[in-house]
């Protein structure tokens, strides 16, 4: 009896649940804003230029990204975070902010957004100018290690997910995380800008953002940090196949809301979204930048946030960057 009670309690409790959360059909009714931490050019902002107006179109209203630089990506995260969750802030939550409070520089953590869904998963990569004197990545290393300190690296703020790439790398190999000084910028298409200037020796961006470049001759890929080599880009090898280590490391970006965002919203925000992923547009651009269309809804884009929480935290900790 008393279990038929509980299922009748249950089932009432669903009748009067479903029409909230199954309706998800909130719209803004004015623009909105998409707020992105990094610099123009990048893959985050690439991304999410063109999910913005693949949303635009879903959802009847202009979104407008905004570039809120600085802070190693404290600035623009805030922006995010402290936003009112209403629906008329989102954007591009990266994967530093799994990594930002472990080095000090922010309290910020997944706990303070709400996660739409994943965009993208991008691999870093090492990338040289077209002039480097290093065919392989086995060369490069051989020489950071012989001569420590005469390298560096750019592609993103000290501490960011880029600089942690090329650390983590050295230490799986048995280098001195230090070997290859990092030199912060405001995102990878600085990073890369001055790459070509000839101000630093390498990138370790994602491949997806250098790819265009390496296409054109202008820098060149030694080596994917994944475990499956690029379809555009066949010739580059990967790390797991040319380190002993296998040492493999891949970003995230996800669009996210600020904390507490209702229900509704979000849902609706999740189904525009996973409708924009599903259109030829979005499969074309992916496709341009040799990415794969991903798919990840708010529920588990928010336990795979709190896991690189918890996996960077530990190796950063490991590689000294974390406080």
């Amino acid at each position: 009896m008393k279990l038929r009670h509980a299922v009748a309690a249950m089932a009432a409790t669903m009748l009067v649940s479903t029409p909230v959360f199954a309706a998800c059909d909130w719209k803004p009714q004015r623009a909105v804003t998409y707020v992105v931490p990094w610099g123009a050019g990048g893959g985050t902002d690439a991304n999410s230029r063109m999910l913005a107006s693949l949303l635009e179109r879903e959802m009847g209203q202009p979104f407008n990204v905004v570039n809120r630089t600085g802070g190693n990506g404290v600035v623009g995260h805030s922006a995010i975070a402290n936003a009112a969750a209403d629906g008329y802030t989102v954007g591009a939550v990266t994967v530093e902010i799994a990594m930002m409070r472990h080095i000090g520089l922010t309290d910020l953590s997944h706990e303070n957004v709400t996660p739409i869904a994943l965009v993208d998963i991008v691999p870093a990569s090492v990338t040289v100018g077209r002039n480097s004197p290093f065919e392989t990545l086995e060369d490069l290393l051989a020489h950071a290690e012989a001569n420590p300190g005469a390298l560096t690296a750019s592609g993103t703020s000290q501490g960011g997910i880029w600089h942690l790439a090329i650390a983590g790398l050295l230490n799986a190999e048995g280098i001195d995380p230090q070997a290859i000084r990092w030199i912060p910028s405001d995102g990878a298409a600085s990073g890369m800008q001055e790459l070509m200037a000839g101000g630093v020796d390498m990138v370790t961006v994602a491949l997806s953002e250098a790819k265009a470049l390496i296409s054109a001759g202008e820098l060149r890929g030694l080596a994917y940090m994944h475990d499956t080599r690029m379809e555009a880009l066949p010739d580059v090898p990967t790390t797991k196949e040319v380190l002993d280590s296998e040492w493999t490391l891949a970003a995230f970006i996800t669009i996210s809301a600020p904390a507490d965002l209702p229900e509704e919203i979000r849902c609706s925000y999740e189904a525009a979204v996973e409708r924009a992923f599903a259109t030829q547009e979005w499969a074309d651009f992916k496709a341009s930048r040799g990415s794969e269309v991903v798919w990840m809804n708010s529920a588990d884009t928010a336990e795979m946030m709190a896991q690189a929480d918890e996996n960077l935290g530990a190796t950063m900790r490991a590689i000294g960057l974390a406080n």
